[in-house]
């Protein structure tokens, strides 16, 4: 099993960080890989043609290795709504069809379907939250859905869906899958060719340890000959030819490349996602959950003395678990209780959202620990 991993990273030893699921700290080697990039920017003749490409190709490649995917599949997007968007404007609908997703949805993951549905006459079915949540989605997809759209693991509280079941049903049904994975993939396994999503969206400043502003995805062969949102020059079949870019091609670069964001090369943020990547494939998805796991199982069972209701293991990330408070309890003291005791987690609804790292140790649960006798008191 990992051992504490906070020397890779730059937190203050006085700060009890339990807060990855609202943003992943940059690990010291990816800081130090985007320094290196805004230096390289101050002589630009340093970067050349094949610069455009190299980066854009490792981070396929990468993040190909993460979740078993051909690198060709891969995109480089900005921003989960953005893929969104993609799958929205390439998924067929027609009236009388149905859209399916979960109740308390993270609003990028939502929005684009409430304006599908509006505009084409489609029913939007939002399951909510109550037992037997996956039964429920599944009952909810018929043969007039057209689409799933669905998270990992819940961002509130980390309820972990069965994305292999679902994507069946949907699949059976002829919809299209799309999953956002980014509060799960790179602290949670995800295997493509087990959960065969038709989109796989992350955004890259969570769990991958990534800067913001940069994500990635995966579309499956469903997406293949569909219409990007932007038609930039890089996405093109020959682009990485300069001089003869003034040749206008209409064909696009083979996979799923056409749905690349522009200025996708990115040389500071690409070089910083790469880094990043590096350092989550190291950890490995599968270690970091077995030590979040082992961290946090003492202090959820003291948390649940308390009164606090946390889910089972099995029906959650051990990455990402909320704690739901006991009646009575004050959020607007337990907000600034925490934030005393230099615990840095989120108030999501009526939880507590705990999001641990492999940078955490006893003394950060300790904190929280503390702070949870005082508010119950």
């Amino acid at each position: 099993m990992l051992s504490c991993q906070r020397a890779r990273f730059s937190l203050p030893p006085d700060l009890h960080y339990l807060n990855c699921a609202y943003m992943g700290p940059s690990p010291i080697s990816v800081q130090e890989a985007g320094a290196a990039a805004i230096r390289r920017k101050g002589n630009p003749s340093e970067i050349v043609a094949a610069d455009f490409f190299e980066g854009s190709e490792e981070l396929r490649r990468l993040f190909g290795r993460l979740i078993n995917a051909d690198p060709a599949r891969v995109a480089i997007i900005p921003a989960v709504s953005y893929g969104v968007a993609i799958v929205a404007r390439n998924t067929p609908l027609r009236r009388g069809q149905n859209i399916v997703i979960s109740g308390e949805q993270f609003p990028s993951n939502v929005y684009a379907w409430r304006r599908a549905a509006e505009k084409n006459g489609v029913e939007l079915r939002v399951v909510p939250r109550a037992a037997g949540w996956n039964a429920r989605l599944l009952a909810a997809i018929d043969d007039a859905t057209a689409i799933v759209a669905l998270p990992h693991t819940h961002w509130t509280d980390g309820t972990k869906f069965d994305l292999a079941k679902i994507g069946r049903a949907a699949h059976a049904r002829g919809a299209a899958f799309v999953v956002d994975g980014t509060q799960s993939v790179g602290a949670m396994p995800f295997d493509v060719a087990e959960i065969q999503p038709d989109a796989l969206l992350c955004a890259g400043y969570k769990w991958l340890l990534g800067p913001y502003g940069l994500g990635l995805a995966y579309f499956s062969p469903r997406y293949d000959n569909g219409e990007p949102l932007e038609d930039n020059w890089i996405a093109r079949k020959g682009s990485d030819n300069f001089q003869r870019l003034v040749e206008y091609e209409d064909e696009y670069a083979p996979g799923a490349i056409r749905y690349d964001v522009g200025e996708r090369s990115n040389f500071i943020l690409a070089a910083m996602l790469a880094e990043a990547l590096k350092v989550v494939l190291d950890f490995q998805p599968a270690r970091i959950q077995e030590y979040c796991a082992a961290l946090s199982a003492g202090p959820i069972e003291k948390a649940r003395a308390l009164g606090f209701v946390i889910e089972d293991a099995d029906a959650r990330g051990a990455h990402l678990f909320g704690l739901r408070t006991p009646r009575g309890v004050d959020l607007k003291q337990l907000n600034e209780s925490l934030r005393a005791r230099r615990v840095f987690a989120s108030l999501r609804g009526s939880a507590l959202r705990v999001s641990p790292h492999v940078y955490n140790d006893e003394r950060d649960f300790e904190a929280l620990l503390q702070v949870l006798q005082e508010v119950v008191r």
